[in-house]
């Protein structure tokens, strides 16, 4: 995003980062706990569920389907019977591409340093889903090319063999009408196989990307675009695609796939946003330089609020099944638009906010 030259600002340090008395300090450490908070919550679901799938070892006898069970054709099948996997495949494979080449054009205009920023972390992650949903489509396509073409080759073989023997009696029509009726038809007498270690990784990387793109594009269009629009600035072509075609093929996928979402495995989204929140002060420990988002700056009075705010949401987030389970909840939930007045009334009587956050001749991504 850019401004008018007249309008246009340097990201400015507004503290030494690497000084002992920046981070030794009550702010520091109220922010510290909610972020403990957040991995705690996160973790507990994570074993809680994950642990006890892992330890149930069932067979195809005994399944029982549980919060997390993941089957290998989900990940493939779209989620209307009539429909091809090919289609899936081929929308996997336009979003890769897409979101690819974006990505790289962006970084190519704006440099590596793109990847200071949480929206292109999210960006990246979402590319790695299409490009693996894509592998796993293609896979899926194999699968199911060998399947159909095995039951018809078996249907073929069954219609000579009959067509070779004599008239059956009534009572070898009578025990041929029970064999059929036990066996059923081929794709139900198919016993699903599990999900293998790709297959839980494509699931919890949706789920990562849910609430991470929620997060990121809701923030940026309903809170910080208003504020820079009051401060005469432009939406930038990659900008506005990069908070916006992520979204939109994130809800294309969710409309064609069949993937189940249990509500757990938001916990993961949990970490990928404590871990980018520790990246950054890690960094800063190391490197006294600006903030990418002025919220995060641990100077401000205000940060064990933005804090406390963003730790609220993630927990109602986790409180929420419904939001989570549901297909287009999973993108706008009903605790961010509890949320989002939070944050309009911080952002308006924060003072540091309007004026190291709101304009500048560095984009905002």
């Amino acid at each position: 995003m850019e401004g008018n030259p007249k309008n246009s600002w340097q990201p400015i340090v507004t503290a030494d980062t690497t000084m002992t008395n920046y981070w030794l300090n009550w702010r520091v450490l109220l922010c510290a706990i909610w972020v403990l908070i957040t991995t705690f919550v996160a973790s507990f679901l994570i074993w809680k569920f994950e642990a006890s799938r892992n330890s149930k070892h069932e067979s195809a006898e005994t399944r029982q389907e549980t919060a997390g069970l993941l089957y290998e054709d989900e990940v493939w099948r779209p989620c209307l019977k009539h429909i091809h996997p090919a289609w899936l495949l081929a929308f996997r494979v336009f979003a890769f591409v897409v979101l690819l080449v974006l990505l790289n054009v962006t970084a190519a205009v704006d440099g590596g340093g793109i990847f200071y920023y949480y929206t292109q972390w999210t960006f990246t992650l979402v590319t790695i889903y299409f490009g693996l949903g894509s592998l796993l489509s293609m896979y899926g396509c194999y699968r199911y090319h060998n399947r159909v073409g095995g039951d018809r080759v078996d249907n073929v073989a069954l219609d000579a063999e009959q067509g070779t023997n004599v008239t059956p009696t009534h009572v070898e029509n009578s025990n041929m009408s029970n064999i059929v009726k036990c066996l059923g038809s081929p794709e139900e007498h198919h016993v699903r196989q599990t999900a293998g270690i790709w297959g839980y990784a494509f699931q919890i990387i949706f789920q990562m990307n849910a609430g991470a793109v929620m997060l990121t594009d809701c923030v940026f269009w309903f809170i910080i675009v208003p504020f820079l629009t009051i401060k005469d600035y432009d939406l930038n072509f990659l900008i506005i695609n990069m908070h916006t075609i992520n979204a939109v093929f994130l809800l294309g996928d969710t409309a064609l796939n069949c993937l189940r979402f249990p509500w757990f495995r938001i916990a993961y989204f949990f970490l990928w946003t404590v871990v980018y929140v520790i990246f950054q002060w890690i960094v800063h420990a190391c490197v006294s330089l600006w903030w990418p988002y002025p919220f995060l700056d641990l100077s401000s009075p205000y940060a064990p609020l933005w804090y406390a705010i963003l730790n609220h949401y993630l927990l109602n987030m986790s409180k929420n099944r419904s939001c989570i389970m549901s297909t287009m909840g999973t993108f706008v939930p009903m605790p961010f638009l509890m949320f989002l007045p939070d944050v309009l009334l911080i952002f308006l009587v924060t003072p540091d906010v309007g004026r190291n956050g709101c304009a500048g001749t560095h984009r905002w991504h």
